[in-house]
């Protein structure tokens, strides 16, 4: 009888085999005979597990299966599955104690395997993890959320290429926002989804191969689900848990603080707009901006963590913030712009980048907006109907831009706050050469309001500005559109141009010595620092020394001039005597003061003021005989003052500049003064002339120079206009001889006058009406404008082509004259035909 051949004798082997996995998926351990016949991963696998569950994972067990997965890696995915698989069943039949148990034998397996068979079974591990985590239950969704934080701290040595983290922050940041009943364990959830969120940009933000973490749909959940967590009260934060629950290191806040500064810290260049977006459109869902505490917590914890190189960026996306929210309520256009006042202070250690400009471009058109909509009472101009505004808001809106400008200028060095000077400078409306610059709804009202505005900006920016070099601070450009502003008549713009003047003058903080008008009896007890004019200070003086002591002079003039001003005056005469002044300088400066008391007899000036100029004059006067350390001249203004405080206590500060102006103390009305209370030209030339002075000059009266401008920039009456032409026409005639009052006005120099007038009159409105036709015309008629003009442009170019250009003649033919001569003929050379071998 032959022998049975092999596969017949394995046959019965196999299939006990079959049963024991029968039974073993039925009962779920060995059962038999037939556990010896299972494979040996499944064996030690299953030998892990106690028979309690309460006695917790059998180490000596857990150590074999260990040494088996590191000896044979190969078989590492399917010790992976069946751990799932058994995982699984017990979640099912809710043995929670032996989930617990799989879950720290798959940790340890984690930890100790590192071979490049190691991603499937990851993927084993992300799967079990996913089942804990879509459980009803809080232990479950904790455990879960503890193992995939320690997977996300491993560095694996192989790539991934198909693993997925989108289930993870979907559920992470779900259980950011738990609302579970029981407040401890609600705490604990969130903070499981905080640090699951924690560990899926740990896993995946360093790693080319995984899904981009920067992308908006995962930013749109993380970044919302810890600002959420950020947000709560402190009260939850200073919570302690239960007695029989462990104590948390740290509160939710802290934790979702750390978190957020991580995942800021990773951001590079690229993913800085993906990151900030997400925090906006929070601010802007929620209404945060209004109360602003929180927006600007937000935004330091950004600013300080991303890398420097890139806050800019932030700035960026505020800026464009805020233009989006143009028609929104003030109160949260104001919470973005103390946003970027805050963002700026925390940027100065880096630089603002390549939009500086833009940065005070964007401030300054809120500013006009805002302007426009107080005094229009809508947000919305072309839709009168869209909502009424508060003008108190709107206030407050413009105040904090104004801050935020000056924010934004700390931050920057010298030279581009010269630029930004300049740029504010020419957004400002220059008198007589912008006159219908507000817009329809608002007139020349809106005009003024800007004027103060732009000037309250560019008087924050110049706070603090230190140069050594005042030609650069100060050039012409700038100069001379801000000095023209002193002949306005709105009292608050002149004030605001002597703030800046002072600002940019005192570079040694002189100034809030001299911040009210004394007579100072001792300098020296004031501390000045001065040092000795540079060069480039001497050519600055030399070039608009005159045109500083005509304006201050100008200014002195106007009659509603307050306490204010005149406190600015002597702080501004203080501040050039220290910073700038040489011996000539001094001379001019003692000149104006004594023109100042010739002026403060006019008596067309009301009395305050003439009493506020004498003691402005007296005030200076005492400060320079001081500075000038002339013995002879400080005696001269010593008894002065003396006699002032005898005779006319109303003359000298003391009387005159007080918070309450007593009235009785001043006289009801003024006659000119004369005798021992006047400052004498010829007794200070003389005192000063045997110092070294410059007598011919100290003996010439100051007289100023009245331009063209004055009359421009000013809108004066015609019988100031005529009064100033004549005032010109006498110092520019050829004979300077003293004409009597009848000689003076004429017939022919009132109709020049007048003349002159309608003519400036006519160029205005002629100015108004381009403007207005820009403003309101179609595009289409502009354009059909712009063409004919360029045509008639051309053409007179041709002509004048055709009468100056006269090439030599050209060898492409003569032409015949008249008598039969041959005769060259000359071609243009923009007409020529060149052969194609002489073009290139």
């Amino acid at each position: 009888m032959p022998l049975p051949s092999l596969p017949r004798l394995e046959a019965p082997r196999r299939m006990l085999l079959d049963c024991s996995v029968m039974l073993d998926h039925q009962f779920g351990g060995v059962c038999g005979c037939c556990g010896a016949l299972r494979p040996r991963y499944k064996r030690l696998v299953d030998n892990i597990f106690p028979e309690d569950p309460e006695d917790g994972l059998v180490k000596a067990n857990m150590e074999k299966l260990t040494f088996y997965a590191l000896s044979a890696p190969e078989k590492l995915d399917r010790i992976g599955a069946y751990l799932s698989e058994r995982l699984s069943r017990d979640v099912a039949r809710h043995r929670y104690g032996y989930v617990c148990i799989a879950m720290e034998a798959l940790d340890q397996l984690l930890m100790a395997c590192h071979c490049q068979s190691i991603n499937l079974f990851v993927e084993s591990f992300l799967t079990m993890v996913r089942k804990l985590l879509e459980a009803d239950k809080p232990n479950l969704q904790i455990l879960g959320t503890n193992s995939f934080v320690k997977f996300a701290n491993i560095e694996e040595d192989t790539p991934s290429y198909h693993r997925s983290y989108d289930f993870f922050v979907s559920r992470f940041s779900e259980m950011c926002h738990s609302s579970f009943e029981d407040p401890d364990i609600r705490t604990k959830i969130r903070m499981a989804g905080i640090r699951g969120l924690q560990g899926v940009v740990r896993k995946t933000v360093n790693d080319e191969l995984q899904a981009n973490i920067w992308d908006p749909q995962h930013m749109d959940k993380i970044v919302p689900s810890l600002l959420f967590n950020l947000q709560q009260d402190e009260a939850a934060e200073s919570q302690s848990p239960s007695p029989g629950v462990e104590k948390e290191k740290e509160s939710p806040i802290e934790l979702t603080e750390r978190c957020f500064r991580e995942l800021l810290g990773r951001a590079v260049y690229g993913n800085i707009k993906n990151a900030v977006k997400p925090v906006l459109m929070h601010l802007d869902n929620h209404s945060l901006w209004e109360s602003k505490t929180f927006a600007v917590r937000c935004f330091k914890i950004i600013m300080y963590s991303i890398q420097s190189q890139h806050s800019h960026l932030v700035i960026q996306q505020l800026l464009g913030h805020l233009d989006a929210n143009s028609k929104n309520s003030a109160r949260v256009r104001a919470g973005i712009v103390e946003v970027l006042s805050e963002a700026a202070v925390i940027e100065a250690s880096g630089s603002i980048g390549p939009t500086v400009l833009e940065v005070f471009n964007t401030l300054l058109k809120q500013l006009r907006l805002s302007v426009d909509y107080e005094l229009s009472g809508y947000n919305d101009l072309s839709n009168l109907g869209t909502k009424v505004i508060k003008e108190h808001e709107e206030r407050q809106l413009q105040e904090s831009v104004i801050k935020t400008i000056g924010s934004f200028a700390s931050t920057l060095p010298t030279y581009q706050r010269s630029e930004v000077m300049l740029f504010i400078m020419g957004k400002i409306p220059v008198p007589g050469m912008y006159p219908a610059l507000g817009s329809a709804n608002t007139g020349y009202e809106g005009s003024r309001m800007i004027q103060v505005m732009l000037l309250k900006s560019l008087f924050q920016v110049t706070v603090g500005f230190q140069s050594t070099n005042m030609l650069t601070a100060l050039p012409t450009s700038f100069l001379d559109p801000l000095l023209s502003f002193t002949l306005m008549e709105d009292a608050e713009v002149r004030l605001l141009v002597l703030e800046i003047l002072i600002s940019l003058i005192d570079r040694h903080e002189n100034r809030l010595k001299f911040s009210s008008i004394s007579i100072i009896s001792d300098i020296s007890v004031l501390k000045l620092k001065v040092d000795k004019c540079s060069r480039q200070d001497n050519l600055f003086m030399k070039k608009n020394s005159q045109r500083l002591c005509r304006h201050i002079f100008l200014v002195c003039k106007e009659e509603n001039s307050s306490q204010r001003h005149f406190e600015s005056l002597f702080t501004l005469l203080a501040l050039i005597s220290m910073e700038l002044a040489n011996e000539e300088v001094v001379v001019d400066l003692i000149r104006l003061a004594l023109a100042l008391q010739d002026l403060a007899n006019d008596e067309a000036l009301p009395l305050f003021n003439r009493c506020a100029i004498h003691a402005l004059s007296a005030s200076y006067l005492n400060l320079i005989c001081q500075l000038t350390t002339v013995p002879t001249f400080c005696q001269h203004v010593h008894e002065v003052i003396q006699a002032r405080q005898k005779e006319v206590p109303f003359l000298l500060p003391e009387d005159v500049f007080i918070e309450k102006p007593s009235f009785p103390k001043l006289p009801e009305s003024l006659e000119k003064m004369e005798g021992d209370v006047l400052f004498l030209q010829t007794k200070i030339a003389e005192t000063l002339g045997g110092s070294g002075y410059n007598t011919e000059r100290l003996a010439t009266p100051y007289i100023p120079q009245l331009t063209d401008e004055d009359r421009l920039s000013k809108r004066k009456s015609i019988g100031d206009t005529v009064s100033l032409q004549l005032e010109m026409d006498q110092r520019h005639s050829p004979e300077r001889e003293p004409k009597t009052p009848t000689e003076q006005i004429t017939f022919e120099t009132l109709k020049q006058a007048i003349d002159s007038v309608s003519m400036e009159e006519q160029e205005r409105e002629r100015r108004r009406l381009v403007v207005e036709r820009f403003q309101t015309a179609p595009f289409e008629e502009i354009a059909a404008h712009c063409g004919a003009r360029a045509s008639l442009l051309q053409s007179k170019l041709n002509q004048i082509f055709e009468i100056t250009i006269r090439p030599p003649p050209s060898p492409s033919g003569t032409l015949s004259s008249a008598h039969g001569q041959a005769q060259s003929r000359s071609i243009p050379i923009y007409e020529m035909k060149f052969p194609d071998l002489c073009v290139y």
